[in-house]
């Protein structure tokens, strides 16, 4: 069965589904999402109480059979071309936020680059300003 999001569902799935590809999703990547979600321009006519919802449907339809691809497809065809970007920098917040990034993750990346349609240099853009921002003295 086909999964249809709403661009807002389809961006909360991308950061859902980063932050659960690794099997441990964090308080702070749930705490950063939750920030994301209400602080983030791309949210601003989103209602924040649908947020739990939201990721709870999302961890239904990964734990479907060919979950992560389904849920692949429905991000690629809810998001905008416009908001293509956008997405993956989400993907990448939430990814980078433990300030280690794990070989599933960066399949993940991978994955949602390609069914993004993403310039590489664009997506080294994206990953290089994510390191400097979450960067430690």
């Amino acid at each position: 069965m086909a999964l249809h999001l709403s661009t807002h569902q389809a961006l909360i799935y991308t950061m859902i589904t980063m932050s659960g590809v690794d099997r441990d999703i964090s308080d702070t990547e749930l705490n950063r999402i939750g920030s994301i979600v209400k602080n983030s321009p791309v949210f601003e006519d989103f209602e924040l109480n649908e947020l739990t919802k939201v990721a709870s449907s999302c961890g239904s339809a990964l734990g479907e059979d060919d979950g992560l691809n389904q849920v692949l497809t429905a991000i690629a065809t809810a998001v905008p071309e416009k908001l293509r970007e956008t997405a993956y920098a989400l993907a990448v917040e939430v990814a980078i936020i433990d300030r280690k990034v794990e070989r599933e993750e960066i399949r993940f990346l991978q994955m949602l680059r390609d069914r993004l349609d993403l310039d590489k240099l664009i997506v080294a853009a994206i990953e290089r300003g994510a390191r400097a921002r979450h960067r430690k003295i």
